[in-house]
């Protein structure tokens, strides 16, 4: 059964619910018992022997959970006799009994279900009535790993809680990020480190601080173990929202994680893995979520700890956090020394420009490319995420930079490379295929400038698209028709990014129209300046500041001067400006013979319609 289909015939146990519950909280009690029945069917293999074990144990009067682990070949077990197919035999009993089962896990798979605060869905699905029928529902479900795979049953959840949230307005997009964008990331994430990573035995971790339902951890996981059966990803993560928590704790349990590295709680305000630092990291944080809640506390570790917290650079402004997530990121890399780190995190534009020199925003950004650790940008399609039709982008951050990317950064504009879905789901029109996320990853791995060559026919219709690489030939247009040419990738210096904005001073004059002068101090005979007449001007890092005033300033002020003490240095990454493709307007002739033609054609249907 795939996922869809899966989640379909879970979907139709929630029809049950309907009239005693509203929609808005179907999705809290189908997830824990999709969650339970899973559990359940995990641990079916080994169930006779671990409550063997347990009953033995248990006599001699030591402490059974050691031998339990072993004997049920997992990191959990269940110690009561009963399952949920057993539960079927006692209709009058089905509440106490359950709650008796879901108490016989072990005390990491209970933390699960007090998440959902499972023990009150049962008393009241018991009290509608409704609790043996939903649990005889759901103990037909076989969702056993040799039916279902972990990667199906994650995929499963995330289009649960994707049509729970649909039907309650809430926004599903918040728990979770689409596939292939994840495995477009963690092939960015990886491309470089393929050899390392075949190595036998190889052990690495990755993290994830807005972690949702672990779908990021679980498509690398599965990276890894296509590439290298033998190598280890450990996975870490923390989560907000309670009912993702626990579904991603359920997931890293059944992959035979280590639970206690999935945290709960506010990632920004109670970091749950203090001093931790990491090999690889993945995020999605929220976009333009304000952080007006934790702002004390963020605001307390910036100012008493600077650069020995997590937010030395700076601030960004209290309606978008997002940035906070990028430098919490930044405080977990391993050091280089170490071996070094590589993340990748999903922004939305504000985070490339928003914000002037010297503001919070923009010293995060000098911060990053200053210390030359931003690998590539790459700007995805709008219309790919399930809450926002809005363009965003895939920072890909390192501190191990090989040596050809020293001192530069790779834009690469994948905004183009997408396929429109048979179905939109909320938000997501668009989808990038298999073949479109390998050209992404080749046009970063290989750290090459290319250009897309798009080619249209006789009658202007598309028929190709051509990824061209630096130093390869452009195709030729085919008979009558053109070929449009836009860079795709582009490979910059860190100092592109960066400027300087000074203040021009203009003085102030008398009615007669002479400067006025200072009179005392230190102003004392200078001209004194005319606020209403103050400007800036942005220069940029690469150009002399007076050879930049005296060409496009002088010449239209004369008396004009730089107030040197108010000079800032920011940065920006105008990633549009870097990309944009002048098209010359079409001849005035041929607008001209297309309006004729127009006109032409309204005047006879004007004369038929008067005859």
């Amino acid at each position: 059964m795939n996922h869809q289909s899966l989640a379909a015939f879970i979907w139709s146990i929630a029809d049950l619910l309907r009239g005693d519950y509203k929609q808005s909280e179907y999705g809290r009690v189908i997830l824990p018992f999709t969650i339970l029945r899973r559990l359940d069917c995990v641990l079916a293999p080994t169930k006779d022997a671990v409550l063997a074990e347990y009953k033995v144990k248990s006599a001699m009067g030591v402490n059974p959970e050691p031998f339990l682990l072993r004997a049920a070949k997992l990191s959990f077990y269940n110690t009561d006799p009963l399952d949920l197919g057993k539960l079927m035999g006692d209709q009058d009993n089905i509440a106490a009994n359950l709650l008796q089962y879901v108490d016989g896990f072990s005390p990491a798979v209970r933390d699960i279900f007090e998440q959902f605060e499972f023990h009150a869905k049962v008393e009241k699905l018991a009290k509608t009535g409704l609790l043996y029928q939903v649990a005889e529902r759901f103990s037909q479900v076989d969702l056993h790993p040799s039916k279902v795979s972990n990667s199906a049953m994650g995929l499963a959840f995330e289009e649960l809680i994707r049509k729970f949230a649909e039907i309650s307005n809430d926004t599903a997009g918040e728990h979770f990020t689409p596939r292939e964008v994840i495995r477009l990331m963690v092939d960015l994430l990886f491309v470089e480190d393929d050899d390392a990573l075949n190595l036998p035995g190889i052990v690495r971790t990755i993290y994830d601080p807005t972690a949702g339902t672990g779908g990021m951890l679980s498509v690398a996981g599965e990276y890894l173990a296509e590439h290298n059966p033998q190598g280890h990803l450990s996975m870490f993560g923390q989560e907000l929202n309670p009912e993702s928590y626990a579904i991603c704790k359920a997931d890293m349990l059944i992959k035979g994680q280590a639970i206690e590295n999935i945290a709960f709680g506010n990632t920004l305000s109670d970091d749950g893995h203090p001093s931790r630092t990491f090999d690889y990291m993945l995020s999605n944080p929220p976009f333009g979520v304000e952080w007006k809640k934790v702002e004390k506390q963020i605001r307390t570790e910036h100012e008493q700890k600077g650069y020995d917290g997590r937010f030395g650079p700076g601030l960004p402004r209290v309606s978008d956090g997002s940035l906070l997530f990028l430098m919490h990121l930044l405080s977990k890399m391993r050091p280089w020394t170490e071996g070094g780190c590589r993340f990748g995190i999903v922004l939305n534009g504000s985070p490339l420009f928003t914000g002037g020199a010297g503001s919070g925003e923009s010293e995060i950004r000098r911060y990053v490319l200053e210390n030359d650790l931003v690998e590539a940008i790459v700007a995805l399609p709008t219309d790919m995420f399930y809450n926002t039709g809005i363009a965003t982008y895939v920072w890909v951050i390192s501190n191990r930079k090989p040596d050809a990317r020293r001192g530069k950064v790779q834009l690469i504009d994948a905004s183009s490379m997408w396929r429109k879905m048979r179905k939109s789901l909320g938000s997501k029109r668009k989808e990038m295929s298999d073949e479109q996320i390998a050209e992404v990853t080749k046009l970063f791995g290989s750290f090459t400038e290319a250009t897309l060559a798009t080619v249209f026919d006789a009658d202007g219709k598309e028929v190709d698209r051509i990824v061209v690489m630096e130093g390869e030939p452009d195709p030729a247009a085919p008979e009558g028709g053109k070929v449009k040419l836009a860079p795709l990738s582009r490979i910059l210096p860190n100092m592109a990014f960066g400027y300087r904005t000074i203040t021009v001073e203009r003085p102030q004059r008398d009615e007669a129209g002479k400067i006025v002068l200072g009179q005392r101090g230190k102003a004392k005979g200078k001209p004194q300046a005319d606020s209403s007449l103050r400007d800036t001007e942005n220069v940029p890092l690469s150009e002399e500041i007076e050879t930049y005033f005296a060409r496009e300033v002088l010449p239209h002020a004369e008396d004009a001067w730089i107030d040197t003490t108010k000079t800032k240095v920011g940065y920006e990454i105008p990633f549009t400006r870097h990309f944009y493709v002048f098209e010359p307007p079409r001849p005035l002739a041929e607008i001209d013979a297309e309006l004729g033609e127009v006109t032409d054609r309204i005047k006879a249907m004007l004369e038929g319609l008067a005859a």
